[in-house]
């Protein structure tokens, strides 16, 4: 058996909590659910004052309110006294990322006790702003500092030609992937249903999910009056679900000051690997549409440190906005596609809940739980920002790591993947041209009104462009294999865009 070190990191409290409010007047605000997951965490802890002890309080970045001091504000509502305050940039890797970031001060000395929270009240904001009413909540119009990878996830062409909301970028991935795996776009359809039933059927036993009802794998694929398209092959049930209220809560402190506070060993969950790594910045410098070399390195790496394979990870819990996010993960981590393990301990961002960037929380908190009622497992959770852009591991279990532990330096291994080669991008394309990816996009009544489409020119440079609104086109682009497909793209001074039309 190995004997933790003193400087070990560990968890030693979780809480969370899905907010429902009985009616249209009420509802919690963001900085109230982090208080009260925060007191949940640190009864979970068993410690007694445990938060009046706390000297660093970090917030993840909170997108349905804007307070002028998240970090510091919480910390007044829980009577900690923090020399530290810290507020993350925007991002759904942020959670996993600062577990990472927080163990491994703790383990330099740097960082005794810490505070992590985050909660969304997208679900009351929306309600509020249906009947006109303004929320009596603390606001501030400035942005706090923040900690972090702050670039804008997009850049302006992709902007310009649609590319910009998640739903829509994870479809160009989804589809580049069903071509790359050679499947008909009915097979692949298929694929997907029964991939996030599987999500389903976990969402319906977790207490804190958001939708309980276990879709089956046919309504989930199945188009339908209140599951229309989004975006081509993505239905409404495929998407992320942001307009919930929700929160979680984790403290962290080293196994040396646990002992000294007399938290029983039951509780202690520790982080026995992680890594962190940041794909080529903008989708369209990507190598491709269907791999994440930065989550294969991340993975790999996080794995080295905690000693440990795939094939010996008992839990996991994938970054899940849209079935893409899954699929990747899984193929990039070297997890077997017919593996019966599941892939989510909560039930993934479109049942459990998206709580814009502070899901992963819910998933570590949860896999804390998992692993404690399961002594000799070990988890594995990723996290996400923007798209397929910045990623984060950690792998979780409830005996600490043969050696001493340390978080590895990714700095070689960033500047690899910084400089991987790929298709060079042209502003305004003209001429023959190959479709790379693509996806249509829908109104809110179901009817196709633009495709997105990434391609290549004749030389292999890579462009961007829309088609003509044509519905009839469009709809054959949902029904006919389009990844390889030939056609002339040109830009349109007038529009400013890149236009693309099939042969």
């Amino acid at each position: 058996m190995t004997t933790p070190r003193d400087s070990d990191p560990i968890l030693v409290g979780v809480g969370q909590s899905t907010i429902r409010s009985e009616s249209q007047e009420e509802g919690m605000e963001p900085l109230e659910m982090m208080a009260l997951a925060a007191r949940q965490a640190e009864e979970d802890a068993e410690a007694t004052k445990l938060l009046s002890r706390v000297d660093s309080v970090r917030v993840v970045n909170i997108l349905s309110w804007r307070y002028p001091d998240p970090a510091g504000l919480l910390a007044e509502r829980v009577g900690a006294t923090p020399r530290e305050r810290l507020y993350t940039t925007i991002g759904g890797n942020s959670p996993q990322w600062l577990v990472n970031e927080t163990a491994e001060q703790i383990a330099r000395g740097e960082v005794r006790i810490a505070l992590l929270a985050g909660a969304e009240a997208f679900d009351t904001v929306r309600r509020a702003q249906r009947r006109g009413a303004t929320l009596p909540w603390p606001s501030s119009g400035e942005r706090p500092a923040m900690v972090g990878e702050s670039r804008r996830g997009i850049r302006d062409v992709e902007l310009q030609h649609g590319a910009a909301q998640a739903y829509a970028i994870y479809a160009l991935f989804e589809n580049a992937l069903r071509a790359a795996k050679g499947r008909t776009i009915e097979e692949h359809q298929e694929r997907l249903g029964r991939l996030f039933a599987s999500f389903a059927r976990v969402a319906a036993d977790n207490p804190h999910a958001w939708f309980r009802d276990g879709k089956s794998s046919e309504r989930i694929a199945t188009v339908s009056e209140d599951n229309r398209l989004v975006a081509f092959p993505y239905t409404k049930y495929m998407n992320a679900i942001m307009n919930v209220d929700q929160t979680a809560a984790i403290i962290m402190t080293s196994v040396g000051e646990a002992r000294r506070l007399g938290i029983p060993e039951s509780k202690w969950v520790y982080l026995l690997g992680s890594a962190d790594a940041t794909d080529l910045w903008y989708v369209t410098d990507r190598v491709n549409y269907h791999s994440s070399p930065a989550i294969e390195r991340a993975g790999q790496r996080a794995l080295e440190a905690a000693g440990v394979t795939i094939d010996q990870i008992d839990h996991f819990d994938l970054y899940s906005c849209f079935p893409a996010a899954v699929q990747i993960a899984r193929d990039m981590l070297g997890i077997p596609e017919d593996d019966a393990r599941s892939l989510t301990v909560t039930g993934g961002l479109p049942y459990a809940g998206g709580p814009g960037n502070n899901y992963s929380l819910h998933g570590i908190a949860t896999m804390a739980e998992r692993l404690r009622a399961q002594p000799e497992s070990t988890g594995l959770v990723s996290a996400m920002g923007w798209f397929f852009t910045k990623h984060a591991v950690g792998i979780y279990g409830t005996a600490p790591k043969e050696g001493d532990w340390n978080r590895p330096d990714m700095a070689a291994d960033q500047r690899e993947l910084d400089a991987m080669a790929h298709p060079e991008l042209v502003a305004e394309p003209d001429g023959p041209a190959t479709i790379e990816t693509y996806t249509v996009l829908y109104d809110r009544d179901g009817q196709p009104e633009y495709a997105i489409v990434i391609g290549r020119v004749a030389d292999g440079s890579r462009f961007i462009a829309n088609t003509e609104p044509d519905r009839s086109a469009l709809q054959a682009m949902t029904t006919s294999e389009m990844v390889g497909a030939k056609g002339a793209v040109r830009h349109d001074g007038a529009s400013g865009k890149n236009v693309f039309a099939l042969s």
